[in-house]
């Protein structure tokens, strides 16, 4: 036998082990003792859109132990050049030194064109990726809106499972629909950038209202000053904002994601936050929400997955498209024809 046969069956008997490994009772095992690469198996189980992976995915979900402490989720969304990577390595570092474990789920746009992502963020946050108490995970955003991927929740739940106290979720980017990163964490961090052009003008007033805090960031060298000036503009900003229900003032921070400056102050607003979602409930409603907003999603997921493997549905939705493109129909009116000849 050629030694490239040997090294070939070698490699195919290596990965049939590997798959007869995955099932939910060997991933569960992993992920509680700590095992990254147990850890992104199953991230990769939820992802995938095979039937038979799904159907494990959810074995995997329904057997994961309620957790005994509450880990912190903090989303991390900003304008785009405005430094989310360097800035979440450094924060990372800074809470890894302090004895915590974080997760990062790193959200990449998908091109609109092949669906394809870089996938990046592992590669730009290097010597966080070498720390043994720290997760990144890069996803694809795929056709999700909201800046976070499909399975960005259950991603989180696993990274809980498998003792991650913190789990800090980075979004594509900010937008007009890239809210839904505030349905799935606790604290929803925005970053900014000081002497960009008209900074209230750059950033939409939905954002803003969602954020629990606003990073102006690159403070550092000859920016400092502009970004000094800019946190004044946004501290003005926000007070014309309503009362929010949980009686949470946010506040505008200025860091170096860079050099580290300001990050000590950011995590003593983070925690200063969380003691005050715990004092008046807020925190133990905002999880009850995001369970039903998690159900919502699962739910619409569902209902579009028994419509797309309906033949005669698929056939009649591609008629449709067709007369579309032709001009016979619009929007409006394709959609009520197919609903009602449903």
């Amino acid at each position: 036998m050629k030694p490239e046969q040997t090294h070939i069956e070698s490699w195919l008997a290596a990965r049939k082990s590997q798959r007869a490994a995955r099932n939910e009772a060997a991933l569960l095992e992993g992920i509680q003792k700590g095992s990254r690469s147990a850890l992104g198996q199953a991230i990769t189980l939820i992802e995938s859109t095979k039937s038979s992976d799904q159907a494990l995915a959810h074995l995997l979900l329904r057997a994961l132990p309620q957790a005994t402490q509450l880990a912190k989720r903090i989303g991390i969304t900003g304008v785009p050049g405005v430094g989310k990577s360097t800035f979440i390595e450094n924060f990372g570092l800074q809470l890894v030194a302090q004895g915590h474990k974080v997760a990062v789920l790193a959200i990449d746009p998908s091109s609109s064109r092949t669906g394809g992502s870089i996938l990046g963020d592992k590669t730009r946050m290097e010597r966080l990726s070498q720390e043994p108490n720290v997760f990144i995970r890069p996803s694809a955003a795929g056709r999700t809106l909201g800046g976070v991927a499909k399975n960005t929740r259950q991603a989180i739940a696993l990274c809980e499972a498998a003792g991650y106290d913190i789990i800090l979720v980075e979004t594509v980017g900010v937008g007009q629909s890239e809210t839904l990163v505030h349905g799935m964490v606790d604290f929803f961090l925005l970053l900014m950038l000081a002497g960009a052009g008209d900074e209230l003008q750059g950033i939409k007033r939905g954002i803003m209202e969602l954020a629990d805090t606003i990073v102006i960031n690159k403070a550092d060298g000859a920016n400092e000053v502009a970004a000094k000036a800019a946190r004044s503009e946004y501290a003005g900003a926000i007070h014309v904002f309503s009362q929010r229900p949980d009686d949470w003032q946010p506040r505008v921070l200025c860091a170096s994601g860079l050099n580290g400056t300001g990050l000590t102050e950011l995590w003593s607003q983070i925690e200063a936050f969380f003691v005050h979602m715990q004092l008046n409930g807020a925190l133990q409603h905002k999880r009850k929400e995001q369970e039903l907003l998690l159900f919502e999603q699962l739910l619409q997921d569902v209902l579009q997955q028994q419509f797309f493997t309906n033949a005669d549905k698929i056939a009649h939705y591609k008629r449709l498209k067709q007369e579309l493109s032709q001009g016979k129909l619009l929007a409006y009116e394709a959609l009520s024809v197919l609903f009602v000849e449903d």
